[in-house]
């Protein structure tokens, strides 16, 4: 499958990360690292070694897993454990992992000596299609996500797909909510195909279409001043949720069950404020929610869920704003929604 090529960076997706290969022969690295969480060590880790049989002298940075531990705390361990191991700006991270890890590792790496390489090889759907593909780097601050980060290229992205063997159903399921997003925005074609995909079993050209969305909005506008706010659709309430999630439930949601409902919540506002239509709306609410256990908002938490929304990073001037559709396919940004159709949205999510 041919390689995406841009800003210096290529996004591979040939079997046995044979491109790594190459580019590790090529480049003359002082001290190679592979940085993981204890799952990814032990699932993906032996994948890895076997694949780059012939790497032998690197060193493992492992840290615990979850997205409760991408801070700034864990961070400064890195950090530290970089300067144990001797790093100097001559070397390299392999981000091995999901997309706490390519999150992360990418921002240790762009900020350590002020920045040293690093590549990232993701291992779940999610990061496959969402999290390593775009140059954003980042860590939370008080359960509020990404909010502290850079923009910062990797040397290159390989996908590869017998790491998502190791998957559990759900897990997959979280990356495909990215994957439908893709398509509400750019790609009506698109959706209306994965519709007829069995989540559990996505083919790498569903992953490919993805990634190269993706990658077409990101290159055409890779500070996120404009078009590139559409693949918020979903994340301002779905964020707020999550992060409410991780904080009060005893069994948090995964990143793409949020955005899931935040998707159905931002619908209902497209509905409201913008073009899409009651049989589309109908249509995105009965199609997510045929995959994606329902979960009860509670009306409680409505007021902290607003609360979190309006630390969202995409904000301006104090005003909430959100990308919303004017239909399946095309999608518009920096619409200003008031705080009582936010709270409408989520009483219609939970009525369904």
């Amino acid at each position: 499958m041919k390689a995406i090529n841009s800003d210096g960076h290529s996004i591979y997706f040939e079997s046995g990360l044979a491109p790594l290969k190459e580019l590790l022969a090529q480049r003359n690295y002082s001290k190679v690292f592979v940085f993981a969480d204890s799952h990814t060590a032990e699932l993906c880790l032996p994948l890895f070694r076997e694949y780059l049989d012939e790497l032998e002298d690197f060193d493992i940075i492992e840290t615990d897993p979850g997205e409760e531990n991408k801070n700034i705390d864990f961070c400064i361990g890195i950090w530290k454990t970089l300067l144990d191991f001797g790093a100097d700006r001559k070397c390299l991270m392999i981000n091995l992992g999901g997309g706490v890890i390519t999150d992360m590792g990418g921002f240790i790496a762009s900020t350590y000596k002020r920045g040293i390489d690093f590549i990232n090889i993701p291992t779940t759907l999610l990061s496959q299609v969402d999290a390593s593909v775009g140059g954003k780097t980042g860590i939370d601050i008080d359960n509020v996500k990404n909010m502290v980060g850079t923009f910062a290229l990797p040397q290159a992205v390989f996908i590869e797909n017998a790491f998502l063997q190791t998957l559990s159903k759900r897990e997959m399921l979280s990356g495909f909510a990215e994957m439908i997003k893709h398509g509400l925005i750019v790609d009506a074609a698109y959706y209306q195909a994965l519709k007829k995909v069995a989540y559990q079993t996505v083919s790498s050209d569903d992953i490919y279409r993805s990634v190269e969305i993706k990658h077409e909005v990101v290159t055409a506008d890779p500070f996120e001043k404009g078009l590139r706010k559409i693949l918020n659709y979903g994340h301002t309430i779905g964020h707020a949720v999550e992060s409410y999630a991780l904080t009060n439930d005893k069994a948090p949601l995964t990143h793409g069950e949020a955005i899931a409902i935040g998707m159905i919540c931002e619908a209902f506002l497209s509905a409201k404020y913008c073009n899409l239509s009651q049989e589309e709306l109908k249509d995105i609410s009965d199609y997510i929610l045929s995959i994606y256990p329902k979960y009860q908002i509670k009306e409680t938490s409505f007021k902290q869920l607003v609360e979190l929304m309006q630390s969202d990073k995409k904000n301006e001037a104090g005003f909430i704003l959100f990308s919303l559709l004017d239909k399946i396919g095309q999608c518009t940004y920096n619409c200003k929604v008031t705080d009582a159709d936010i709270l409408e949205s989520l009483k219609y999510y939970n009525s369904l």
